[in-house]
């Protein structure tokens, strides 16, 4: 009976130690609110620092006190297990949720059996979006949907492009051939196409750079990297 009393009494300090420290965050945040009014605050929690705060916005991460006066922009490190907290963070923060893609916007490409799944926002202009290309063409048993996203500011034509590619019958193989081998489709430009919205996606996920490509596990991964780079991704992703 004592023992069951002593197991009690640990369960309801810890249930107030709880409380107690969601209380801090809360208020914390509140606070923190009220000093930035123009960010907003997502999360605040404790961090492996005594003392000091995890303050997430959006997908930007900071450490605070429990004043949050003082804001700390970097990387938290665990030297003992060297890790990199904050990267672990942001990379968790980042991940896309890949069942919300709209992939009836996207041009759909399968190699093999396809049973892999690949998500890539493209800009036709893009120099490095076309050496991706020319990797992803080696890449096997995977369907990859490309979301065509051009980048106005940078590449005035690309909308243009893009709005060919989209309303060429064959909308795979007008991109493989205009990223691998320079050739422009043969068709109109009018037809109903969802570049706006490709374009709006981009934004709303914090995409800003091409090309991007989304895995499966919903990380994402910036710039033209090898055809073996990508191969490993896939299998982490897979494993995890």
């Amino acid at each position: 009976m004592a023992q069951q009393r002593m197991i009690a009494a640990i369960a309801v300090l810890l249930m107030a130690f709880s409380v107690k420290a969601n209380d801090v965050t809360a208020e914390i945040k509140s606070r923190l609110q009220t000093l930035y009014p123009a960010t907003e605050f997502t999360r605040v929690q404790s961090s492996r620092i005594k003392g000091v705060f995890e303050v997430v916005m959006g997908k930007n991460i900071a450490y605070t006190d429990s004043d949050g006066r003082y804001l700390i922009f970097g990387h938290l490190f665990d030297m003992s297990q060297q890790r990199d907290l904050t990267a672990e963070l942001m990379e968790s923060l980042n991940r896309i949720d890949i069942k919300t893609l709209p992939i009836v916007d996207a041009i759909k490409t399968v190699h093999g059996n396809g049973e892999r799944s690949l998500f890539v926002f493209s800009d036709p202009d893009c120099p490095y979006c076309r050496k991706l290309e020319e990797e992803l063409s080696n890449l096997d048993d995977v369907t990859i949907y490309t979301f065509l996203y051009p980048i106005n500011e940078l590449h005035p034509e690309a909308i243009h492009k893009s709005r060919l590619v989209w309303c060429a019958d064959d909308r795979a193989t007008a991109w493989a051939d205009l990223m691998i081998n320079r050739q422009l489709p043969q068709s109109a430009d009018d037809c109903q196409n969802p570049i706006d919205q490709n374009v709006a996606l981009a934004r709303r996920l914090g995409i800003d750079a091409t090309p991007t490509m989304i895995l499966g596990d919903g990380s994402m991964v910036q710039g033209a990297i090898l055809v073996s780079e990508i191969e490993a991704l896939l299998a982490k992703g897979e494993r995890e």
